[in-house]
Parts: structure tokens; C-alpha cells; sequence
């Protein structure tokens, strides 16, 4: 089982940035891919950033090259940097932990960007 708790949401500017923050319980090299999720009121949920036990990183059209996911394996954390932030980037976040065919996912915190 994994516990993830994320953090660093808020309010911010279009043009803004954001990091978001997910601890996980257990070490994330003994889990197979985080990623970070998003949904938004009304819209259905999409994977913003996925990053794998590898490293190897995966990420939505709509945020590439705005978006980078990293991670502390020292602090079991993955990290999810947002630059240059959009009004269609609010939503609701939240990390998803995949071991085996099993998936955990963090409470989830709200980002929202004002225009």
C-alpha cells in the first residue's frame, strides 16, 4: 500500500508558476510510475506528467515544454514544476502511484489560475 500526500497549490497569475509536491510512504523506486493527474469541473481526467522507476518521463501535449516532473528519491517525492501557467491549466491535481496493477492516488490539491 502507499499513502501519497501532495501540496503546493494555490492561486497564481497566467504566466505564473507553481510546484507541486507528492510524498509518498514507501520509496518511489519501489513503485512503478508516479503521475500526476488533473480534473478540472465538468472536463475528464487527464495525466498531466508521468515519470517511471527508470526515469523515464512522459507528458501531455498541452504541457509540454511548460511542465517538468523530477523526483527526490532521498525524500520519496515526486515533484511536478509548472511554468508559465494558463487559465485551462485550474484543476484539481493530484499523484497517482502505480505498483503492479495496483494504483494509490493522494487526496489531491487544487491549483487555479487567474487570467
Amino acid at each position: 500500500q502507499v499513502q501519497l500526500v501532495e501540496s503546493g497549490g494555490g492561486l497564481v497569475q497566467a504566466g505564473g508558476s507553481l510546484r507541486l509536491s507528492c510524498v509518498a510512504s514507501r520509496s518511489i523506486f519501489s513503485i512503478n510510475a508516479v503521475g500526476w493527474y488533473r480534473q478540472a469541473p465538468g472536463n475528464q481526467r487527464e495525466v498531466v506528467a508521468r515519470i517511471s522507476s527508470s526515469g523515464s518521463t512522459n507528458y501531455a501535449h498541452s504541457v509540454k515544454g511548460r511542465f517538468t516532473i523530477s523526483r527526490d528519491s532521498a525524500k520519496n517525492a515526486v515533484y511536478l514544476q509548472m511554468n508559465s501557467l494558463k487559465p485551462e491549466d485550474a484543476a484539481l491535481y493530484y499523484c497517482n502511484a502505480q505498483v503492479g496493477d495496483l494504483n494509490y492516488r493522494g487526496p489531491g490539491i487544487q491549483v487555479t489560475v487567474s487570467s
